[in-house]
């Protein structure tokens, strides 16, 4: 039998699984509403929860079989706004209150033993929409099927949490073998091209498309698209090349063959689709073809950091931060292991696909109302054993990945623009951030060349705040042997980290303490209130926020969200943002708060926990515009990669940026007792960079 035989028959095979699934899923909606249910002994509200999340399959069930017979094409653009809402309304907006995706309001219905677990299983069963736009046979048919399993032990009267937990663990166990190759393959296989086909052969002047890719569409995504349908054709192209010649420009900075790469993986948010597909032209004219992928839908794909692929509006950001680790359910680390090997015969096997990947190139966006999520009860979280398996797991799968992907073979590219929904005039904001995209390089070079002349001659930095911003911290810097070859900061232009306008290094661990302090931060698409860290020879020791009633929540809140789960991190950068123009931007449209870091972060000095920015790069020769080479790479943790490898990565990385008027001094100390200052109450003062002021 040919390949294309036994994809065949193998398609065949779960289109037949699939429809005794759906028939099946019919029968238990009609006992249900019928009033008849198999169910009602656990409790009266398990007849209305099997009839609700029934209805909903059946709902995708019925637009998968539309779709596979192209019974869609003619539906107008309010017909697929009435589909989109259909799909989401149940998780959307106030809705959700009184959603089974809702693990309190589940605890409250169908009680402590089953409704937390039916909760997070009505939201995995919710991932059926995207599998039902891309025609994902298997991963349709085995979520129907196990929610049929659950249902059967639910029929039995002395039916247990632990029976449907392990139904629930075997089937993610038991399909791994199939759903890591997947991803794995959505990763790296070009090939997987369902997005790639929409951006490049829909009539983008029609708005219908964007309803295609089977996310939740709000009106940021068709304001975006329209608004980018608006400009110039030169516009588009000028902002696509920003983008690529960054990318571009990356590998010739850590002297990578580019010519030797075949693929590009673009990351975005739908709505800026005429961009992207100007920005796969420019790739596919330096040879790179695109791999686009959905950000993760199911339990087993989420990541905990935000996030990663493609995707559309969040119908409810409350909903998707409950159900965040909903993997607490099955994590252990007989699943670890598996998936690991699993991960290994994977790569083994895609091997020359992973030699073929140049790195990522992430377009952000930002503008929306900052969001100060609720703790629900209910929602999973991960054991303190679990926990310590994850990081486990995520620090062995990041040296897998390496050993087949080696960070310093590849490169990247991040620019961000800002969303229709922000507060001000859009379009004036928008043209404002294209602006400090592409701010004049080569003087931004002089100015920071300036300021890393007078870094490099210092033992240790103090930074203080000012104006109620408590910041008080030594940064102590590695030593230079030879200062006329050798340089401690990178001078960062805007190549693959777009805007230009930083400094930064890998601080020297031992002597580095005090406290970081600010008053409103937004991380990792979370709000956070008088948010501030103590450090203690370069580790964390303490942390806290405002966000919450009682310090137990506020410090939960950070070490789920900043430290990932890890007893602590160290400063893993120390960086001077220059990009005072970004800053004005922020202030004169009172949108600083909503910055992403990526602008954010060049809008005064910042602070990163986690890895350093050379994380498995280390080795790599780099050197400055002026020709000395950057040796500040690694802490005493990147130090252990060579003989304690699983120790010298924490597999996160957060800034934190002082705005500048927060800012107090930043001053350079030397080893003879100089002071030199570089910035002072929030201005700088240093010969060479006064004209960072202007702006200011």
């Amino acid at each position: 039998m040919n390949q294309l035989e036994e994809k065949k028959r193998e398609e065949e095979n779960y289109l037949e699984r699939l429809e005794t699934a759906v028939a099946r899923i019919r029968e238990i909606h009609e006992e249900n509403i019928a009033g008849k249910p198999t169910v009602k002994h656990h409790g009266e509200a398990f007849p209305d929860y099997f009839a609700k999340v029934s209805a909903f399959l059946l709902q995708i069930a019925d637009f998968h079989q539309k779709h596979r017979q192209g019974g869609l094409d003619q539906l107008s653009l309010e017909d697929w706004k009435a589909i989109n809402h259909s799909q989401y309304e149940d998780v959307a907006g106030e809705n959700y209150q009184s959603s089974y995706a809702n693990p309190d309001y589940s605890a409250a219905t169908l009680g402590e033993v089953f409704g937390q677990i039916l909760a997070s299983l009505y939201t995995e069963l919710r991932s059926s929409i995207a599998y039902a736009y891309e025609d994902r046979l298997f991963d349709l048919t085995t979520i129907y099927e196990l929610f049929i399993e659950i249902y059967n032990i639910l029929e039995q009267a002395d039916a247990s949490y632990e029976e449907v937990r392990s139904a629930i663990y075997y089937h993610f166990y038991d399909y791994a073998d199939i759903t890591v190759e997947d991803s794995l393959r959505d990763t790296f296989d070009p090939s997987r091209n369902f997005a790639a086909n929409l951006i490049c052969h829909s009539d983008l002047t029609d708005l219908r498309y964007l309803y295609r890719f089977g996310e939740c569409i709000s009106f940021n995504e068709l304001e975006m698209a329209a608004y980018l349908n608006g400009l110039p054709e030169k516009e588009i192209k000028d902002m696509a090349f920003t983008f690529t010649d960054g990318y571009r420009r990356g590998f010739e900075l850590y002297h990578i063959d580019l010519a030797e790469k075949k693929t590009v993986n673009i990351r975005y948010r739908l709505g800026m689709e005429r961009m992207i597909r100007e920005v796969i032209r420019q790739f596919e004219e330096m040879g790179l073809s695109p791999i686009i992928y959905r950000a993760g839908v199911s339990i087993s794909r989420r990541n905990l950091g935000g996030k990663v692929g493609f995707y559309g509006a969040s119908p409810n950001r409350q909903y998707e931060y409950d159900h965040r680790m909903d993997d607490a359910i099955f994590f252990d680390k007989a699943y670890a292991e598996r998936k690991l090997g699993l991960q290994e015969q994977a790569l083994e096997a895609m091997k020359d696909l992973c030699g073929d990947f140049a790195g990522p190139a992430v377009v952000e966006n930002f503008g929306e109302s900052p969001f100060n999520p609720e703790d629900k009860e209910n929602a999973y979280h991960y054991s303190d054993k679990q926990q310590k398996q994850k990081l486990e797991f995520q620090a062995a799968s990041g040296l897998l990945r390496n050993n087949y992907v080696p960070r310093d073979q590849t490169s990247f590219s991040i620019i961000a623009y800002p969303l229709p929904e922000i507060q001000g005039d859009f379009p004036e904001i928008f043209h404002q951030t294209i602006l400090v995209n592409t701010l004049d390089q080569q003087e931004y070079l002089k100015i920071q060349t300036c300021i890393i002349n007078a870094l490099d001659q210092g033992d240790y930095v103090t930074i203080t705040g000012r104006d109620g911003n408590r910041t008080n911290l030594t940064v102590s810097l590695v030593p230079l042997e030879n200062p006329e070859k050798e340089t401690k900061f990178e001078n960062c232009l805007a190549d693959v980290n777009i805007p230009v306008g930083e400094v930064f290094t890998s601080p020297q661990l031992q002597g580095t303490n005090g406290l970081l302090h600010v008053k409103k931060v937004y991380l990792n698409d979370l709000e956070y209130h008088d948010f501030s860290l103590s450090f203690t020879d370069g580790m964390i020791t303490d942390y806290n926020c405002g966000n919450f009633q009682t310090e137990e929540e506020n410090k939960k809140y950070i070490a789920e969200n900043v430290l990932f789960h890890h007893k602590t991190l160290p400063m893993g950068e120390f960086a001077i943002g220059t990009n005072t123009t970004a800053y004005m931007m922020g202030k004169k449209h009172q949108i600083s708060h909503l910055l992403p870091i990526l602008i954010a972060e060049k809008t005064g000095p910042h602070f990163a926990v986690g890895d350093t920015c050379f994380s498995q790069e280390e080795d790599l020769v780099t050197f400055n515009p002026d020709g000395k080479q950057m040796i500040a790479k690694e802490n005493d943790y990147s130090r252990l990669r060579h003989t304690d490898s699983k120790k010298a990565y924490f597999h996160c990385h957060t800034d934190v940026t002082i705005p500048y008027d927060e800012l107090g001094d930043i001053l350079v100390h030397t080893p003879k007792g100089e002071v030199i200052p570089i910035i002072r109450e929030g201005r700088f003062v240093l010969p060479g960079t006064e004209k960072l002021n202007d702006a200011l």
